[in-house]
């Protein structure tokens, strides 16, 4: 079995069928996936998941590194979807290492085989000064790591993860790539993580007035900040955090009031809602909340 992999809205991966990966039979709690992630129980049985905090001088760029392993020789293959969060990704995988901007859409992934990736997951605005471009450039994009990166060091790299079954040793390949790389501090990137923080974790903001009132800019000032650094426009955090919190609200299981919810996550009112989180999930909230 070779490796594929596809363009389009994710990539495929597997492994070739002689590769060994020891922590394929642990099992990840779907509690543990994180927001975003949708399906987490049925991921649960497909994937193990960790994440991993990096060195503190890496720290001030990337909020963390995630391992993903799968083991599905002899099952069928296995589509993931994730609502993306305002973060672009390094990714060591089969058959290149790749950067991926945010996906604006929902972000399909298929898995197949035996294997394992290593991502780097930056900080809203993190990846800017590694860039040295508009962030708004990745937007639904992938590209090869080696048109951001020294070549060498990237296919370097990539062989040093995906040679390895052991947390720890892909990590420290990571922070050794990484480490001599790092570009100076960029306070504008860390005022804007701060932005987005504020933006994500205050559900009571829902317009993007709002947020440039609160953040002390205006409009515009706030909207080039974020095509600057983030590569999503404000307005798009806010209905991805909202999107985010109606779908983890809709995985607990318990009766909703989806009127009630769209009017919380400051929609005008239920169709509203249905028609953003259709969009985004590929299913409207009440089905998605049945599945």
């Amino acid at each position: 079995m070779t490796p594929r992999y596809e363009r389009g809205s994710g990539p495929v991966l597997n492994k070739r069928d002689n590769y060994s990966w020891g922590m394929a039979s642990e099992r990840t709690n779907p509690e543990d996936m994180g927001r975003g992630v949708l399906y987490p129980e049925l991921m649960a049985t497909k994937i193990t998941l960790t994440r991993h905090t990096p060195s503190p001088p890496v720290a001030t760029f990337v909020d963390y590194y995630w391992i993903v392993a799968w083991d599905l020789r002899g099952k069928a293959s296995h589509e993931s979807k994730t609502l993306s969060h305002p973060s672009v990704h390094l990714v060591f995988e089969e058959p290149q290492a790749t950067v991926y901007g945010i996906v604006r859409g929902p972000f399909v992934r298929r898995i197949s085989g035996l294997g394992h990736v290593l991502g780097v997951k930056f900080h809203p605005g993190g990846f800017r000064p590694f860039f040295g471009h508009p962030v708004a450039e990745l937007v639904d994009a992938v590209i090869p790591a080696v048109g951001v990166f020294d070549p060498e060091a990237v296919v370097k790299t990539q062989a040093a993860v995906l040679a390895t079954r052991d947390d720890a040793e892909m990590v420290a390949a990571a922070e050794a790539f990484l480490l001599p790389r790092l570009p100076d501090p960029d306070p504008v990137a860390a005022e804007v993580a701060e932005m987005v923080a504020r933006i994500t974790g205050d559900p009571a903001l829902v317009r993007v007035d709002e947020v440039a009132k609160l953040l002390g800019l205006s409009v515009r000032r706030l909207q080039r900040l974020f095509a600057e650094y983030v590569g999503a426009s404000p307005k798009w955090v806010l209905r991805r955090a909202r999107l985010h919190e109606a779908a983890e609200r809709a995985q607990q299981g318990a009766r909703i009031d989806w009127s009630a919810l769209a009017a919380d996550l400051g929609y005008s009112d239920q169709a509203h809602l249905t028609r953003d989180f259709t969009a985004a999930v590929g299913a409207p909230p009440a089905a998605y909340a049945k599945s």
